[in-house]
């Protein structure tokens, strides 16, 4: 996407709709893509006028300067600009520097609040990832192409970017998604073998985190610890097969649920549905029996 929006070339848009009967929480106002080199490039939060909004600034190359309130600072490739005006801030293009960036300027309640969050936690100088960069990036190119003729649309498109910004200073970290990714997998693994022998070590080797890592991401994420949860999924299992296969044994019941003693079994069952596998078969229970 990022490179979608350099094949694009330069150019920008200012974004200027009717004003709508009903006041919109997040609007673009400009978006664009530009290479600065050799010239006056200097923008001072203080002398913008009076009337807020943002501006969410990409650097791709090169470099460029920013004083904000007391300090003085550069933004370099790969790093994002997040300011809002008026305020006492000033970012400019140094004599013999080369900045290439783009950007996405929006106004509105929600805009103003989540950027002025996004500052609060981590200034106004972000190191965002990749992926949201290339959000940004077609957020900006769509923009530029002229999407967003209507308010709803353009609104759309701003608060899409202003969600993205979002999501990558306070959604889940890399860790906490690779932790998730390996719970769901292993949920996963857990349905397709509940006649497989399913203990805790076989379960953390399968989601590839150590066995008492594991044991803790299992029960915050499904709720019960993993032993708990295999068991409570095979009674599951058992309940629809007592129901959907009448001919079939409870013994086989048994062993296609991963369990081998029928002792063993119809104890485990009782105790999940008050009463014995061949009880429930007859008792109408199942009915109230999800999954």
């Amino acid at each position: 996407m990022l490179t979608d929006l350099i094949d694009h070339g330069p150019g920008m848009r200012t974004v200027s709709l009717l004003r709508s009967r009903v006041t919109l929480h997040t609007m673009p106002t400009s978006a664009g893509y530009e290479i600065r080199e050799n010239t006056i490039y200097s923008w001072d939060g203080r002398l913008r006028g009076n009337t807020p909004f943002t501006v969410l600034q990409h650097t791709i190359s090169g470099r460029g300067s920013l004083r904000y309130e007391n300090r003085t600072m550069k933004i370099h490739a790969g790093e994002t600009l997040l300011v809002i005006i008026p305020h006492n801030h000033r970012y400019w293009l140094e004599q013999g520097d080369r900045w290439e960036y783009f950007w996405i300027s929006m106004n509105g309640i929600d805009a103003l609040r989540i950027h002025e969050m996004v500052l609060n936690a981590q200034g106004p100088v972000l190191k965002l990832k990749a992926q949201t960069i290339d959000r940004l990036a077609d957020c900006t190119l769509r923009l530029m192409k002229g999407e967003g003729e209507t308010p709803g649309f353009a609104s759309a498109i701003a608060y899409e970017a202003a969600m993205h910004l979002y999501d990558d200073v306070f959604g889940p970290s890399d860790r906490i998604l690779r932790e998730q990714n390996a719970i769901t997998r292993t949920l996963q693994f857990i349905a397709e073998n509940l006649s497989s022998d399913l203990n805790v070590d076989r379960l953390a080797e399968v989601a590839g985190l150590s066995r008492a890592h594991f044991s803790r991401s299992f029960a915050t994420m499904a709720g019960l610890p993993p032993a708990e949860y295999v068991q409570e999924q095979r009674m599951r299992r058992a309940a629809r097969l007592l129901i959907a296969n009448r001919d079939m044994s409870v013994k086989e019941i048994a062993a296609r649920c991963g369990m081998s003693e029928n002792n063993y079994f119809s104890k485990v069952f009782r105790k999940a549905y008050g009463v014995s596998p061949t009880e429930f078969r007859t008792s109408g229970m199942y009915a109230s029996v999800g999954g």
